[in-house]
């Protein structure tokens, strides 16, 4: 890894950034960050990224509460950390820690070795999204190129 420190604005791709994502339900929306990534370096393996991202959600839900979810799982073989930034078009049953369905998900999927890196980036993701209204301007863009701007402009 880099000296420089992790910001959500250097790990956050405009094409990694999707607004009103038709999802039916939390499977569907891991598979659809796993298709994405792959797309976005076909490198990466999509059926091990969703299967990390299956095996995280195993241990707990990444379901934050507030309609909020921040699927993560590490990576073997990745270089670089990657995040994905969605808002959906129908909210989505996640087993958040609240009970709420999820329509906006920031997935971060981290090299198997960051551990320091990948939890303050966590802590991070979750500090900005305790924002209700950071998450109300994220909910109310209409395109992708709005929703990174308003993500990648709020961040520290």
């Amino acid at each position: 890894m880099s000296d420089t420190s992790l910001t959500i604005d250097n790990i956050l791709a405009p094409e990694l950034t999707l607004c009103k994502v038709p999802a039916s339900s939390k499977k569907r929306v891991l598979e659809f960050i796993a298709e994405q990534i792959h797309q976005h370096n076909s490198a990466l393996s999509e059926g091990q990224i969703f299967n990390n991202l299956i095996a995280r959600e195993r241990l707990g839900s990444t379901g934050i509460g507030q309609g909020i979810a921040i699927p993560h799982c590490r990576l073997e073989g990745l270089e670089q950390v990657i995040g994905v930034l969605m808002t959906l078009e129908e909210t989505v049953e996640f087993d958040a820690i609240d009970n709420q369905p999820v329509d906006l998900v920031f997935a971060l999927v981290v090299p198997k070795e960051a551990t320091s890196e990948h939890l303050e980036l966590l802590s991070q993701l979750a500090e900005k999204f305790n924002e209700r209204a950071f998450c109300d301007r994220l909910r109310q863009c209409e395109d992708a190129p709005a929703l990174y701007q308003n993500m990648t402009a709020a961040s520290v």
